[in-house]
């Protein structure tokens, strides 16, 4: 068994001992942004929206609505929706039903269906791909923008259209002069072949790769803090609410080094995250949501602050989308 499975047995035991006995409940999270390009897809011109509805249904079998509920996007554009027990949301489906406060637009993006991340202990949490929002026309920042060219109406009709007299017949031109032939080109001689290259190493951002934090530690791989540096203080990256639980003096290098309790697990793994977001875009994380993971787990309970840390530990897993860690040694 390798090292990655122990980690993730050993989280399931704690969450174990911790939630014993607690009664289960469903949790469904997501994000929503706002699609300027109006491609259908994230990309580097969209932002999270902050206030926007977001709707979520499961139809039943005889056509009706078996579940309905609506809630707010935070100021990070991420939503999250609470069931008591342990209801089947394998069919629902979750879309943007009203404006927020991006000025972004009405034309809501397509349906996103629940994804089932883990069910355990009672509990299940469901994630939704972002939803999207769209303006009316796409933003003139994209690269496909073409601006919309106003049909020109005359301010009077034009008058009724009258015969000109015919144009006079010109005299042909003369003929063009015959120059002599041009001397033939003499041959050059070959060019010399072109040096060959090494192939160029393949990009990581744009692979699956999810690492874990005891590999993100080491001295050979420190190259990979591209974004954030480690000795950025964690209530600059994660906020008030993260300065006042772990102190404002705390560095993301010394948050990594966190085991034993929950909050300081919630650190470790949240960092984690983090740095794994920003060096690979299909990571299942946006680096908006981990901020937003985790101030909502910092401001519930030790059982919520576990659930986040063990969803992180999965996804720095590399568990549920197939990623490894794609690490090449900085020397």
């Amino acid at each position: 068994m390798d090292w990655s499975k122990k980690l993730f047995l050993t989280a399931i035991l704690i969450v174990a001992v911790a939630i014993d006995g607690a009664c289960g409940y469903s949790m469904v999270t997501g994000t929503v942004f706002c699609d300027q390009c109006k491609d259908g897809q994230i990309s580097l011109f969209d932002y999270p929206l902050y206030g926007v509805k977001v709707t979520m249904a499961c139809p039943g079998s005889d056509g009706q609505f078996t579940m309905w509920r609506e809630e707010t996007t935070n100021w990070v554009g991420t939503y999250a929706m609470r069931f008591d027990g342990t209801p089947n949301l394998s069919g629902c489906y979750t879309q943007v039903s009203g404006n927020g406060q991006g000025g972004c637009g009405a034309v809501a993006g397509p349906v996103r269906y629940l994804r089932l991340m883990f069910n355990m202990f009672d509990m299940e949490m469901y994630t939704v791909d972002p939803l999207l929002s769209q303006p009316a026309q796409p933003m003139s920042i994209c690269p496909s923008y073409t601006k919309p060219v106003a049909p020109v109406v005359p301010a009077n009709p034009p008058p009724a259209v009258r015969l000109q007299p015919p144009t006079p017949q010109l005299p042909p031109l003369p003929p063009f002069p015959q120059f002599p032939p041009m001397p033939p080109t003499p041959q050059l001689p070959p060019l010399p072949p072109f040096p060959q290259f090494p192939p160029m190493p393949p990009t990581p951002f744009l692979q699956a790769s999810a690492c874990p934090h005891q590999t993100w530690i080491m001295p050979e791989y420190r190259c990979y803090w591209k974004v954030i540096a480690p000795d950025t203080k964690v209530a600059v990256v994660f906020g008030l609410m993260a300065g006042r639980r772990y102190g404002t003096d705390i560095t993301l290098w010394q948050g990594m080094q966190g085991r034993g309790d929950p909050y300081r697990t919630l650190l470790r793994e949240g960092t984690t995250a983090l740095l794994n977001s920003y060096n690979s875009i299909q990571f299942p994380y946006h680096p908006l949501g981990v901020v937003g993971h985790m101030n909502w787990a910092l401001a519930g309970s030790t059982r919520q602050v576990l659930h986040t840390a063990l969803s992180f530990m999965r996804a720095n897993s590399g568990t549920g989308f197939n990623a490894t860690c794609r690490f090449n040694s900085c020397n």
